[in-house]
C-alpha cells in the first residue's frame, strides 16, 4: 500500500534527521510491501527565507493533502537570528501554531521511556531509576495560553502585556477522552495535572476530568498540581502512565520527562486530530549550533516516524520493527554524542556514531 506523507524539513539540523526518519521508512517499505511518497513542505526560518512568511497557505493545502506529516524542529538562534528581528506573527514558531490550528491537532501525544541501555545518561540516582520508567504526557495542544487573546499596550504610562488563558468544557473533554483511551492501551492509571488552586481554568479542567472518567471504570486516575507534578517526575518517574495536562503545562513537564530520560534527542512526538491524521516530529529543538555537523541524535526523529506508521497508518507491527531496531542498535553499543556516557572506562565499551551512520545502523537491524 502506498502511504502519501508531508515532509516538513525544518531549519537547524531539522533536514539532517528528518532524511534518516525517511531513510527507516524505506527501509519498512521494503520489508513489508509499502511504498511512502513523500511532499515537501517549506515551514518555519526556511519558509520566511523563501517567502516572507513561516507558513503559507499552499504548505497547509499540502499538509491537509497528506496522510500524515512527518516534520523536523524549525526556529534558529534567538539571540543572533534575523527570524527573531520580525514581529512574533512572523517568527518560525508562529507557523507551528498556525498549523497546528489548521489542522485542528489538539493531542500531543510525548512518550519518555528509559532504554536499559542509557540509564547512565540518565541524571537521576540509581535507586530513583530502579528498573527503568514509561510515561506517555498526553497535552492538549490548540488551546489555553498560546492560542488566547495577546496584547501589549500603555496603561497609565505603563507598558503592559496581557495574556488570556481560555478553555472551554469541550476543549478539556476531548483531550480527557484521548487520554483515558490511551491509558486503556498502558497500564490504566492517569494524572490529570492542573492548578486548581489557583486558576478558574484548571478547576473547570479538573470538574471535566472527573466526568469523564466515569465513563473508564477500569482506569485509576489522580489529580495532582502542576508544581508537584514537577517535583514528583525527577523524585519518583516510575509512579507515572499517562500525565493529562493542558497546553503550557504540558509544554514545560514534556521537556522535564525529556531529560530525564537522559537525551531530549531521544524524545518523539505525535500530534493529532479527531482522525486518523497526525503530525508527528522529535520533542527536541532545531539545535542550530550543530546544524550541519553531522552530529544530531536521528532517533527521536525516527521514533517520531514510528509512531506515524502506529497511529496514523495503523501498521503495528512495521512500527514495533523500528522500535526493536533502535534498541537493538542501542544494546549494540552504538551512541551519537549526546547519549554518550561521560565516564571514560565507560566510554571504552560504546562507539560513538554520527547522524547518517545511525539511521544506516537502524535501517540494518529493520
Amino acid at each position: 500500500m502506498n502511504y502519501h506523507v508531508g515532509v516538513i524539513s525544518g531549519d537547524g539540523i531539522g533536514p539532517e534527521v528528518v532524511a534518516e526518519a525517511q531513510k527507516v521508512l524505506d527501509a519498512i517499505g521494503a520489508k513489508f510491501g509499502h511504498t511512502f511518497t513523500y511532499d515537501a513542505i517549506l515551514m518555519g526560518g526556511c519558509s520566511i527565507d523563501a517567502t516572507g512568511v513561516p507558513l503559507t497557505d499552499e504548505a497547509i493545502a499540502q499538509a491537509k493533502a497528506s496522510d500524515a506529516v512527518l516534520m523536523g524542529s524549525i526556529g534558529g538562534n534567538t539571540a543572533t537570528s534575523p527570524w527573531y528581528k520580525l514581529a512574533p506573527h512572523l517568527r518560525p514558531e508562529a507557523g507551528l501554531l498556525k498549523l497546528r490550528k489548521a489542522l485542528n491537532l489538539f493531542a500531543n501525544l510525548r512518550p519518555a521511556y528509559l532504554y536499559e541501555e542509557l540509564k547512565e545518561a540518565c541524571p537521576l540516582r540509581d535507586d530513583i531509576i530502579g528498573d527503568g520508567f514509561d510515561m506517555m504526557i498526553m497535552r492538549e495542544l490548540t488551546g489555553g495560553l498560546y492560542f488566547g487573546a495577546r496584547k501589549t499596550e500603555e496603561v497609565n504610562g505603563v507598558m503592559t502585556a496581557v495574556d488570556t488563558l481560555t478553555y472551554t468544557e469541550d476543549e478539556i473533554r476531548r483531550i480527557a477522552k484521548r487520554g483515558f483511551d490511551i491509558a486503556m492501551k498502558r497500564r490504566k492509571k492517569v494524572t490529570s495535572v492542573d492548578k486548581a488552586n489557583v486558576l478558574d481554568s484548571s478547576r473547570l479542567w479538573r470538574k471535566v476530568v472527573e466526568e469523564v472518567a466515569k465513563d473508564y471504570p477500569k482506569v485509576t486516575y489522580e489529580h495532582m498540581l502542576v508544581d508537584n507534578c514537577a517535583m514528583q517526575l525527577v523524585k519518583d518517574p516510575k509512579q507515572f502512565d499517562v500525565i493529562l495536562t493542558e497546553n503550557m503545562f504540558g509544554d514545560i513537564l514534556s521537556d522535564e520527562a525529556s531529560m530525564v530520560t537522559g537525551s531530549i534527542g531521544m524524545l518523539s512526538s505525535a500530534s493529532l486530530n479527531d482522525t486518523k491524521f497526525g503530525l508527528y516530529e522529535p520533542s527536541g529543538g532545531s539545535a542550530p549550533d550543530i546544524a550541519g555537523k553531522g552530529i544530531a541524535n536521528p532517533i527521536a526523529t525516527i521514533l517520531s516516524a514510528a509512531m506515524m506508521l502506529r497511529y496514523s497508518f495503523d501498521l503495528d507491527k512495521e512500527a514495533d520493527a523500528v522500535e526493536a531496531a533502535v534498541k537493538q542498535v542501542l544494546k549494540d553499543g552504538y551512541r551519537t554524542i549526546d547519549i554518550m556516557p561521560q565516564e571514560e572506562d565507560k566510554k571504552a565499551s560504546v562507539t560513538q556514531v554520527g547522524t547518517k551512520q545511525m539511521g544506516d545502523l537502524i535501517c540494518e537491524r529493520i
